[in-house]
C-alpha cells in the first residue's frame, strides 16, 4: 500500500535487520522501545520515536512486531498502554514473533472486537543473516486479504511468503520450523561426536554429505559451526527451549505423539542447566565436546 504509515516494535538483532531493509526501501518507520537510549541509533537515522505502543498504533496503518515471546507480545499489544487501546480500526498488526498459536488465536479475536484492527501472524526463519540479505521465509496466519495489503513490506525482507491458513496456522507452522532444526541439530552434533570418536575427519562431513539425502542447512551451517566450537553470535538456547516448549504442549493438545522433540527439549534443558545457554541453537554440540574437532 502506498504511502502506507508503519510501526515497528521490536527493534533487537532480528527486528533491527527487519527494520533497516524497510527503510532501506524507502519506508519512514514510528518506533518504540522499553529503553529509549536503545533507540537513540534509529531517531539519528530518520525514525520518530514514539512514547507508546498505543501512540505509535494511533498514527499507523500497520504495526510490526518482533518481540521476545507470548507474554511480551500480550503486554504490548493489551497492557495499560498497549496498541489495543487506540489502534486505528481497519489497520494491521503484522507479528513476526514466535509465539503460542492458540494464544495467538485469543489474541487477533480480542484485538479485533477491542478495535477493529486486522491480526497477521507471521514468524520468519531464516535469522539475522537472512533478514539483511533478504531471505527471509515467512509463515502466514490469518486472511488472505489482509495479507496482500502488506506484501509489499514483506518483499522488502523475505524471499518467500505462505500462507498457511487462519489465525494460528503460521505460528503453529513455525514450531514445526523449530522442531525439525532442533532435531536435525541433535543428530548432527550426535553424528559429529560418533564420527570423531570413530577417528574420522569429522569436520569434514557438511562437504562429503553435500548434496545427498543427509544434506540440509542444518547440516551446511549449523554442522559447521558445531565442528569448528565456534558458538559467537548465537541466540541464546533459551529461545530455542521456549519454542520447543511450544510443541511439546501443542503435541498434548492435539494428542500428537512427539517422542524426537520431547528428547531434543531434555537436551537443550540439560544445556542451560549446566550454564551453557550462551552457545545457543547449536550448543547441543558442546554436550559431547567443547573444543573444535581436530583432522586425525
Amino acid at each position: 500500500m502506498a504511502g502506507m504509515r508503519i510501526g515497528f516494535i521490536g527493534l533487537g538483532a532480528l527486528g533491527g535487520a527487519i527494520a533497516t531493509r524497510l527503510t532501506a526501501a524507502g519506508h519512514s518507520l514510528r518506533v518504540w522501545g522499553r529503553d529509549a537510549h536503545k533507540l537513540a541509533p534509529w531517531r539519528e537515522a530518520g525514525a520518530e520515536l514514539m512514547p507508546s505502543p498505543a501512540a505509535l498504533a494511533a498514527v499507523c496503518d500497520c504495526v510490526i512486531l518482533c518481540v521476545t515471546d507470548t507474554a511480551a507480545v500480550e503486554q504490548v499489544v493489551f497492557g495499560d498502554e498497549g496498541i489495543a487501546r487506540a489502534a486505528r480500526a481497519d489497520s494491521v498488526l503484522l507479528d513476526h514473533s514466535t509465539i503460542h498459536p492458540l494464544a495467538t488465536r485469543r489474541y487477533a479475536a480480542q484485538l479485533r472486537d477491542a478495535c477493529g484492527m486486522h491480526w497477521l501472524d507471521a514468524p520468519v526463519s531464516g535469522g539475522v543473516v537472512g533478514a539483511e540479505q533478504g531471505r527471509l521465509v515467512v509463515m502466514a496466519g490469518g486472511d488472505a486479504s489482509i495479507l496482500e495489503r502488506v506484501q509489499a513490506l514483506l518483499a522488502c525482507y523475505s524471499q518467500r511468503v505462505t500462507l498457511m491458513g487462519a489465525h494460528g496456522a503460521g505460528q503453529a507452522t513455525k514450531i514445526a520450523n523449530q522442531m525439525m532444526i532442533g532435531g536435525n541439530v541433535a543428530v548432527a552434533a550426535e553424528a559429529l561426536n560418533y564420527a570423531a570418536n570413530f577417528g574420522v575427519a569429522a569436520a569434514r562431513l557438511p562437504d562429503a554429505l553435500a548434496g545427498g539425502w543427509a544434506d540440509s542447512a542444518v547440516l551446511q551451517h549449523h554442522a559447521r559451526r558445531m565442528a569448528a566450537a565456534d558458538y559467537v553470535n548465537e541466540v541464546s538456547a533459551t529461545i530455542m527451549v521456549k519454542d520447543i516448549d511450544i510443541a511439546c504442549d501443542l503435541g498434548r493438545e492435539t494428542l500428537s505423539p512427539m517422542p524426537v522433540t520431547a528428547l531434543v527439549q531434555q537436551l537443550y534443558r540439560q544445556l542451560i542447566a549446566q550454564g551453557d545457554a550462551d552457545k545457543g541453537q547449536s550448543g547441543l554440540m558442546w554436550l559431547y565436546k567443547q573444543q573444535p574437532l581436530d583432522e586425525p
